[in-house]
């Protein structure tokens, strides 16, 4: 007599390709350097289009690049914007495009999760339909609809930080030690996206920040000023204050597996040769460490 499953059994193997189904891949190998996924944020080239964000993300040696909401999508379908709510039709082209430069979408941000279920649900079908690694945000009033989503969807969530607002008190997401807060009771795949330059902005020491934020950090924006304080702009790796070795190897000791995104600010029409140069530098760093 042949084997007939029980409805149980059937019920739960449904469930495991169910969520099979709706995890999303971490970052592979190829798409790593030294085995470090260090690439662009798209920001970088806001002045562009995301089509030629991924040509120029290809022209700096990355190998992943992070999406920003609402930047135009090519030189010749510039009404069409960028984002969670893109049609299948617009996602297969950037899979596409992505797929030619041999360039893998790894994270989206910084984007407003909102606090009703099928607002935040939308944002995370898109990132699942991107094979993203993670969703970069700064909506804290969000949290409880974040941390159950990640569960069901397996994909990471990290609370970027902008500078201290010195006229705002109520924005806290500059202080390491509240996002420490906001996050270490909740499932470890809510944690941080550790905006560098600007904790230097805020006058704080990014090794410091990420030694407080420990087994926390979901990814980096990478950014390297002269010193600390407000009013520097981008340099490359390792021509500023930010100490970008020893950033990376507080990185590495805590075994983190996320995105590094070069988000340059600065020299805008022509950032690709010093973005390339963050990227050697990351490059020459794991090769000998």
């Amino acid at each position: 007599m042949k084997y007939l499953p029980s409805f149980r059994t059937l019920m739960v193997a449904a469930a495991t390709l169910a969520t099979l189904a709706l995890s999303a891949a971490p970052i592979p190998a190829e798409n790593r350097i030294g085995g470090i996924a260090i690439g662009c944020q798209a920001y970088s080239f806001n002045r562009f289009t995301l089509f030629e964000a991924i040509e120029k993300t290809e022209q700096t040696g990355s190998k992943v690049i992070e999406f920003f909401p609402g930047q135009a999508l090519s030189p010749d379908q510039r009404t069409i914007k960028w984002d969670h709510n893109a049609s299948d039709e617009v996602i297969a082209q950037v899979k596409a495009k992505l797929a030619k430069h041999g360039i893998r979408g790894v994270n989206y941000g910084v984007v407003g999760i909102p606090s009703d279920e099928a607002g935040a649900r939308k944002v995370f079908e898109f990132a699942k339909k991107m094979e993203l690694y993670g969703i970069t945000t700064e909506s804290t009033e969000s949290i409880d609809i974040i941390d159950k989503l990640v569960k069901e969807y397996d994909i990471r969530v990290g609370y970027h930080n902008h500078p201290r607002q010195a006229n705002n008190p109520n924005y806290k997401v500059w202080d390491p030690n509240y996002i420490l807060a906001l996050v270490k009771d909740r499932d470890p795949r809510v944690g941080s996206c550790a905006d560098i330059g600007h904790w230097q902005t805020s006058g704080l020491k990014p090794v410091d920040c990420l030694k407080i934020l420990e087994g926390h950090i979901i990814s980096m924006h990478g950014k390297e000023r002269p010193a600390l304080g407000p009013g520097q702009h981008d340099v490359p790796f390792g021509a500023g204050g930010s100490d970008m070795a020893g950033v990376l190897a507080e990185l590495k000791r805590q075994n983190f597996v996320g995105n590094i995104s070069v988000e340059y600010e600065y020299n805008w029409d022509n950032s690709v040769p010093d973005i390339a140069q963050c990227v050697g530098f990351v490059r020459g760093w794991a090769a000998t460490h």
